[in-house]
């Protein structure tokens, strides 16, 4: 049973959230290929600390719902330029990828460029990934973390003195 419910949440996977080690989960974004999710990080491109250098990576994926269907441990296996994988894989994750600028050749070579990181998330031959009913019960919910994107907001200007009602 498990193992159906990973092979359809691996099919129809957009975003996943991924934790190396003890770290916190991040959002994702991921392309499904051949029962495994493959994701691009570095540079120019999304935050993922620890994963290329990883090799086991925790995975939660939503369902149609929008809700946690399936957790599973999952072998990361970083993509070498150059090597037949990485031919492969790197122009259909380029097709993919939105919003992002020159042709998919030039996305190719800007990954090569600035040494962007292309994982392989597969999930183990046995059935080990976690599903319902047997999901973590609390809400998964943590703090903020510190960016530095955050600024302190002021206090709107106003001209005049408001008065409360």
């Amino acid at each position: 049973m498990t193992s159906a419910v990973l092979d359809e949440a691996l099919k129809k996977a957009a975003l996943a959230w991924v934790s190396v080690g003890d770290g916190p989960a991040l959002g994702l974004w991921c392309m499904p290929l051949e029962g495994s999710l493959i994701m691009v990080s570095g540079q120019g491109e999304q935050f993922a600390p620890g994963l290329a250098e990883a090799t086991t990576a925790t995975v939660r994926l939503r369902g149609d719902n929008g809700g946690l269907i399936v957790v599973s441990d999952m072998a990361v296996t970083r993509l070498l330029p150059g090597s037949e994988d990485w031919e492969t894989v790197a122009p259909q994750l380029a097709q993919k990828r939105l919003n992002a600028t020159g042709t998919f050749d030039d996305l190719v070579a800007r990954w090569v460029e600035s040494a962007c990181a292309i994982v392989r998330l597969t999930p183990p031959e046995e059935n080990a990934a976690t599903a319902a009913p047997d999901l973590p019960t609390d809400s998964g919910a943590a703090p903020p973390r510190e960016t530095p994107a955050r600024v302190a907001t002021r206090r709107p200007f106003r001209l005049h003195k408001v008065r409360g009602a």
